[in-house]
């Protein structure tokens, strides 16, 4: 049973965490699967391994019943179109009131997040996950992120590092543009009032009034950025998050937040 009937107000932000590795059981996997359209379904049997078909289809079956919380259609009804950067939207006619979404995942995370009207991107990452961090960051953050990363001590740097890419993450998304924008043509700073500001090369035509950004640590392990773009500044976005599983239940939570939203 999907509940409907939710309202966004002009300010909220929706945010919902869940754990694909929770999600077990034939009849819960079955009603995933019937919500899938035929394209979905062939996508989902391109990936190579059953963790990557799993996570696909969890985050598929999140996406569309959670979007039958605010909308008309039953889960399985929901169309999208991308723009030419492949980022999805809901298709216009089932779309009266502009609600727009994102997602991110990663292993163990899945995030969805939904604002009215305003472009709106998320982040997840796992900070434990295996890799380099510090010692590539000259290849994806500006010079002034990599200068303020390299000068934080040593034991802070690696959660730093994950400060700016999900950061950065969320911004792209955001715009839907993705990697089509340079990373190198914004930067993030962290002034003394413990939130987050933008700027952007001259080349890199934006305004830094319009965004504002919030990033989330869920435990020691994930770190969730989003950014939004509007007259948010003024006032703070109310964030709402919300954790359970698809068609099986969702609660309000209390996250850790490493730097609010302006406002």
């Amino acid at each position: 049973m999907v509940e409907k009937n939710l309202l966004l107000q002009k300010n909220d932000i929706h945010l919902y965490v869940s754990d694909p590795h929770r999600v077990r059981g034939t009849r819960v996997l079955t009603r995933y699967r019937d919500m899938l359209t035929e394209e979905e379904k062939k996508k989902r049997a391109r990936y190579l391994f059953e963790k990557d078909r799993h996570r696909y289809l969890v985050t598929r079956a999140m996406i569309r019943s959670l979007l039958s919380r605010y909308g008309e259609c039953e889960p399985r009804e929901w169309r999208f179109s991308t723009n030419e950067w492949d980022k999805p939207e809901i298709c216009t006619h089932q779309n009266p009131h502009g609600l727009r979404f994102n997602i991110s995942h990663t292993d163990a995370m899945i995030c969805c997040v939904f604002t009215p009207e305003l472009d709106i991107g998320v982040d997840v990452e796992n900070t434990h996950r295996k890799g380099e961090t510090v010692k590539i960051a000259h290849r994806f953050f500006s010079v002034l992120e990599e200068q303020e990363l390299r000068s934080q001590p040593q034991e802070r740097q690696r959660s730093r590092f994950y400060d700016y890419w999900t950061l950065k993450e969320s911004y792209i998304k955001a715009c839907g543009m993705g990697l089509a924008i340079a990373l190198r043509d914004f930067s993030f700073t962290f002034p003394p009032a413990g939130t987050v500001d933008i700027e952007f090369a001259q080349r890199r035509i934006d305004d830094p009034s319009l965004w504002n950004f919030c990033t989330l640590q869920t435990n020691d392990e994930f770190k969730i950025s989003i950014g939004i773009k509007g007259e948010t500044t003024r006032v703070s976005p109310q964030l709402v998050i919300w954790e359970g599983v698809p068609l099986q239940g969702w609660r309000p939570v209390r996250l850790p937040i490493v730097y609010p939203f302006k406002g």
